[in-house]
């Protein structure tokens, strides 16, 4: 009876029968898993050394490609300041130039980080015409605007103050294209924002040559001269004297641009010759941005007052 009772209990045991589930599965996966590694090492005893060729390939194609990306963007970087040896032009480096991320918080009445980059004085914020007018302008490296692009409740161009800005901040000629209503238009390539004023009747005579148009110089800058530079600063003034002097003394290499005076050059033309050459100026001079973000408005903006109608925002 006991031996009959010890039988059916380890047959029939409901733990039991658990438990030599359990060892049967993990028997199985014990062989499903031997059995994967068996057939992972013939085929790496096989083709490894395929395999391993094929991922090195892979591996320097992937580092040249970001070698060559970083050499390519650090050149546009520098081509900004330095250009190339068969161009024209050249812009100052070492000197004040406002954030390409100010001249955007301005242009929507936000302050910006830097200062000296806006004024109230000069309105900058732009209304939503004038806001696509200034990203295809980003995208063309040229601004196409209808007559002065003067606006009347701003008594300004808050268009071109901005996109000249923008042409200061990346150290680049502002051209800007003046539609008339005759059916001739007047382009304009202002090279202050270039900041090197001892050369513009150098770059200026090399454009009108490479045009091949005639043009005519609108030069509103004078240099200023050494004589009697001296008598200037007495023999008792101090360094910080000295450093005011000397910024006085040359105003485009610590002065605001919507302080400086433009430098152009002009040409009147018909609509269809004067975007062409626009175009030709803009490759040029190197002023387009093929990938120019689209503006987004920021948080917390809003429509505000001018000053002179009791507000305080830039613009």
């Amino acid at each position: 009876f006991f031996f009959d009772r010890f039988c059916y209990a380890a047959v029939f045991n409901p733990k039991a029968v658990r438990q030599r589930r359990k060892m049967r599965l993990a028997a199985s996966a014990s062989l499903l898993l031997s059995s994967m590694l068996v057939a992972s090492s013939a085929r790496s005893a096989a083709f490894g050394s395929t395999y391993h060729r094929h991922a090195c390939s892979t591996n320097n194609a992937n580092r040249l490609s970001l070698r060559l990306y970083a050499k390519k963007s650090s050149a546009n970087a520098s081509n900004r300041a330095v250009p190339a040896a068969d161009t024209f032009w050249a812009a100052r480096d070492k000197c004040w130039r406002p954030d390409v991320q100010d001249v955007e918080r301005i242009s929507w009445g936000k302050p910006a980080k830097k200062k000296g980059t806006g004024s109230r004085g000069v309105p900058h914020r732009l209304s939503a015409d004038e806001r696509q007018l200034f990203d295809q302008a980003r995208r063309k490296g040229m601004l196409e605007i209808g007559g002065s692009g003067w606006r009347s409740q701003r008594r300004d161009a808050p268009l071109l103050n901005t996109y000249r800005s923008l042409c200061d901040a990346r150290g680049q000629a502002c051209i800007v294209l003046h539609k008339g209503r005759t059916g001739e238009d007047d382009l304009v390539v202002d090279l202050s924002p270039l900041r090197l004023p001892e050369i513009f009747d150098e770059v200026a005579t090399a454009c009108l040559a490479f045009s091949g148009v005639p043009g005519q110089i609108e030069a509103g800058v004078t240099l200023p001269s050494d004589d009697g530079a001296e008598d200037e600063i007495e023999d008792d003034s101090s360094a910080e004297d000295e450093s005011r002097a000397t910024s006085e003394k040359d105003p485009f290499e610590s002065r605001p641009i919507y302080q400086l005076p433009p430098y152009n050059i002009a040409w009147t033309l018909n609509r269809s010759d004067a975007k062409s050459l626009g175009k030709k100026m803009a490759k040029a001079f190197d002023t387009a941005e093929v990938k120019a973000p689209k503006s987004k408005k920021p948080q917390h903006v809003k429509p505000g007052k001018g000053r002179r109608h009791g507000g305080y925002g830039i613009g």
